[in-house]
């Protein structure tokens, strides 16, 4: 009788710490005591480097310096850059003086000169036929020799060549350039200034700034060294706002809900800190293998987020964390 008791009382004890390990991190199947939940601190990084290529002239920040946005972090030698910019800049100026050539139209002394060579043009013309007419009755009783008369009709088909010419020239400089010829000047110019903007935005990547407040924790690269394009050459911890990634299990889902108030703990640091639910996954997953147990691996739960509302140094990412709702409410959607 007393072995088949001893029997039934290690056969409860065997069932009651089975019910404790597989509650799901420590949580109660009570509605009103508070949850224990466990995670982690998240790692949130940002790889840093230079849009363009070229030789780091200098990195005035070492690694574990806290930084904020817009802090100076690297700085490329401008030496290339500059006469690109240069360069860049006196392809916009001639593009702007072309097209306000055109735009102005033609000028009086251009007008003038086009009509001196047109009048120069007409009496060539005139002495030319006027030549013509006078041998042309003198080929046939061989008064005049038939190379002679070769000379006249060349110098005659020539001076009104020449007349044509000239008086097409005055015409297009009476009536000025054509408006397609202004339009190309312009695109011409839009290019330009597109190729300028392009060289600036090149100049201003020389400098590598800070995207977000946080705290540099890899220099990878060192002044004098030859970078690519997007070669990382900082990593920063983005540590504000300081965010806690912890579970709930399945069945204490109802009594969690986002804005609920929590405590975050951690081992060594007697420090509790105040944070705030802000993010509850709609997704279940299993049980990640840096919180569970070889009886947790098969328990579905549910990711939190919560922010952190006084954090300080002594919370760093990655740590393990205890999360505690004092109170959940069971009710809670």
């Amino acid at each position: 009788m007393n072995r088949k008791r001893l029997i039934i009382l290690v056969a409860i004890a065997a069932l009651l710490i089975a019910a404790l390990v597989t509650r799901g991190f420590g949580l109660f199947e009570r509605g009103d005591g508070p949850l224990l939940l466990y995670g982690n601190v998240d790692i949130r990084e940002v790889d840093l480097g230079f849009r363009v290529g070229g030789r780091i002239a200098e990195i005035p920040v070492e690694e574990g310096a806290r930084v904020k946005r817009g802090d100076l972090l690297a700085e490329l030698d401008r030496a290339s850059i500059d006469s690109a910019v240069a360069q860049a800049e006196a392809q916009v100026a001639q593009a702007r003086a072309e097209l306000l050539k055109l735009q102005r139209g033609s000028r009086a002394e251009d007008v003038a000169q086009a009509q001196a060579r047109f009048t120069a043009a007409k009496s060539a013309a005139d002495a030319a036929e006027r030549d013509y007419a006078r041998r042309a009755p003198l080929v046939e009783p061989g008064a005049i020799s038939r190379d002679v008369w070769d000379a006249t009709v060349a110098a005659r088909d020539r001076a009104r060549a020449q007349l044509g010419e000239a008086q097409a020239a005055l015409s297009l400089v009476r009536t000025g350039p054509r408006r397609e010829d202004i339009e190309a000047a312009q695109a011409a110019l839009q290019a330009a200034q597109a190729a300028r903007a392009g060289v600036g935005t090149d100049f201003g990547d020389t400098r590598l700034t800070a995207s977000v407040d946080g705290t540099v924790i890899t220099r990878a690269r060192e002044p004098g060294a030859i970078v690519a394009p997007g070669e990382t050459v900082f990593t920063l911890a983005i540590d504000r706002p300081l965010r806690v990634r912890a579970y709930v299990g399945e069945k204490q889902l109802s009594r969690v809900a986002p804005g609920m108030k929590v405590a975050v703990t951690a081992d060594g640091n007697p420090k509790r800190y105040t944070g705030t639910i802000g993010y509850i996954s709609p997704r279940a997953e299993f049980t990640p293998k840096t919180v569970e147990t070889s009886d947790l691996r098969t328990d579905l739960v549910y990711r939190l987020r919560i922010i952190v509302e006084d954090p300080d140094g002594k919370l760093r990412q990655g740590q393990p964390v205890t999360v505690e709702i004092t109170g959940p409410n069971a009710k809670a959607n």
